[in-house]
């Protein structure tokens, strides 16, 4: 749980999360994520308030030198753990951690990602639900992989999953994207999201409005540079038609040269898709799984190319 200035309602996500917990063997992980209020001081608490020497429950806390945002604070989170499987969810009771048995009943069916659908979405402005509605099926609809609609960070995370996010070198990690795009076998439980409990909204709109950014060029590099050669062909067949209408190749010769420049602005768009994706460091493919072993490992054979999980 990624936590920045909760001091107000840390005492009650604890509470709640334990009393939802109670019949699995867990541990919480408290990530504070640079607050300056009381935060740290209460994860101390908790800390020294769980029981000894327990083996089906225990408390950590991680410390982050200053406010790095959300996304680093849920990384930092999944580095940390050790569970076979990992649920991530904020701080603020927004996400019911009520639903994690269930989310774990399909993890042991079989499903690798399980993702809470926000079915509704209670505390929020209608401008906050529309702008959300609309960012998410834009954001599917251009991504390379579909992101899962309506679902932020709230989900629980195969161990395989997990060691192949904490495993990428990107800089700027979308999470959401990143989980989407290893293609591991991903089903969502539908909940309403509360109002916060206490305390008020962390992300501003100039953190919403990175976090969107980061989201389009992680998931969508191909389609903005793309868009020039697109334009230019546009442009070239566009001049070629007011050339044969009007018969004037001076009159089509201004929108041909647009065209032919925005053409070679999509060819030098093309090399630099080539460098990020390159950059990014993402495997070709993923190995979820492998029977026999006639034909030696992956790792031996593609070992630049590959990560096998087993």
């Amino acid at each position: 749980m990624p936590c920045y200035n909760e001091e107000q309602v840390l005492q009650r996500t604890h509470a709640r999360v334990t009393g939802a917990l109670r019949d699995l063997p867990h541990e919480i992980i408290y990530v504070d994520d640079g607050s300056s209020d009381a935060t740290w001081a209460l994860i101390q608490k908790l800390l020294a308030d769980a029981p000894a020497g327990s083996v089906s429950s225990r408390v950590r806390g991680v410390r982050l030198s200053r406010n790095f945002g959300h996304q680093a604070a849920c990384l930092a989170g999944l580095a940390e753990a050790v569970g076979d499987a990992v649920v991530l969810m904020d701080a603020d009771l927004q996400d019911p951690p009520e639903l994690i048995p269930s989310m774990a009943e399909l993890w042991f069916r079989g499903w690798s990602v399980v993702s809470a659908r926000r079915g509704a979405r209670h505390g929020e402005t209608r401008r906050k639900r529309a702008t959300a509605y609309l960012y998410y099926r834009l954001l599917s609809r251009i991504c390379d992989q579909p992101v899962a609609l309506d679902t932020g960070d709230f989900r629980l995370l195969d161990r395989k999953v997990v060691d192949f996010v904490t495993s990428l070198a990107e800089r700027e990690l979308f999470l959401r994207g990143a989980i989407s795009w290893t293609g591991f076998p991903e089903t969502s439980i539908t909940y309403e999201r509360d109002p916060r409990a206490a305390g008020t909204t962390k992300y501003t709109l100039r953190k919403m409005l990175a976090l969107s950014r980061t989201g389009v060029l992680a998931g969508t590099a191909a389609l903005p540079l793309r868009i020039p050669a697109y334009l230019g062909v546009a442009l070239l067949l566009g001049a070629g038609g007011v050339g044969v209408v009007r018969g004037s190749a001076r009159q089509a010769a201004p929108l041909g040269a647009l065209g032919m420049q925005l053409l070679a602005c999509g060819v030098l768009g093309e090399y630099l898709l080539a460098v990020f994706r390159q950059v990014q460091g993402r495997p070709s493919y993923l190995v979820m799984e492998r029977t026999g072993s006639e034909h030696g490992t992956a790792e031996a054979r593609f070992p630049a190319h590959v990560e096998e999980y087993s």
